[in-house]
């Protein structure tokens, strides 16, 4: 597929993640010695797809693809090493990639969807999650399905959008590209952008904390922490 390319420098995307992973292990205060740690380490690097990429690679990610110096790290790394089943809208359950917006309106509108769809499926709308912004610098060149004509990979149907759009990644990651600029499906006004290689995220820093909440309703109440 033929897009245009976009020359781009955006020093402050912004990715919302839970503020559970800014915590350290959680057993850690159980442990007396540093050996003791270790092997809690050595336990979790056996489950944990962030050190199983980091260490050995995956089928879809090589070690050498990932980054091992830079701050912030290991969460640039767990966002291609950690998946959820059948992928999302441009990328497979193979191998992540970096979601981002230029907007935190627009992130939070991504994040308030898909955890409403948790939501829903459990049957239950009780529910407050904390989310930090990581905001993220890009330079270079991402193709841009903005202002294209109408495109099955920007449909808000996960069912229908993600298979596309995880063909269309595939087949720009092959020709080399570095990721997409594209409208959001949650807030169209929105931009959003994903890139496909870790080294392309650049300056990762923590802002804020949002809190999203459900109290019997679908809706939710989304307000700083």
């Amino acid at each position: 597929m033929k897009l245009p390319v976009t020359n781009i420098a955006e020093p402050n995307t912004v990715r919302l993640i839970p503020t559970g992973r800014l915590k350290g292990p959680i057993l850690a205060a159980l442990v007396r010695h540093q050996g003791d740690l270790d092997d809690l380490a050595e336990l979790e690097s056996a489950t944990n797809d962030r050190l199983i990429a980091e260490n050995a690679g995956m089928p879809e990610l090589r070690r050498e693809d990932l980054i091992y110096s830079r701050p912030y790290r290991t969460f640039i790394n767990a966002a291609f090493a950690h998946t959820r089943p059948g992928g999302n809208r441009f990328n497979s359950e193979r191998r992540g990639a970096w979601y981002c917006a230029l907007e935190i309106e627009t992130s939070l509108a991504e994040i308030a969807f898909h955890l409403t769809r948790e939501l829903i499926n459990i049957g239950r709308f009780d529910n407050r999650t904390d989310y930090t912004e990581l905001f993220a610098g890009f330079i270079g060149p991402f193709h841009d399905l903005r202002g294209t004509a109408e495109q099955t990979c920007l449909d808000p149907d996960p069912s229908i959008g993600y298979p596309a759009g995880q063909a269309l990644a595939a087949e720009l990651i092959a020709q080399g590209g570095n990721g997409l600029l594209y409208p959001s499906a949650r807030r169209p006004e929105g931009t959003c952008l994903v890139a496909f290689h870790p080294h392309l995220v650049q300056d990762v820093r923590p802002g804020a904390i949002w809190r999203l909440e459900w109290a019997g309703s679908p809706e939710p109440t989304i307000y700083k922490a």
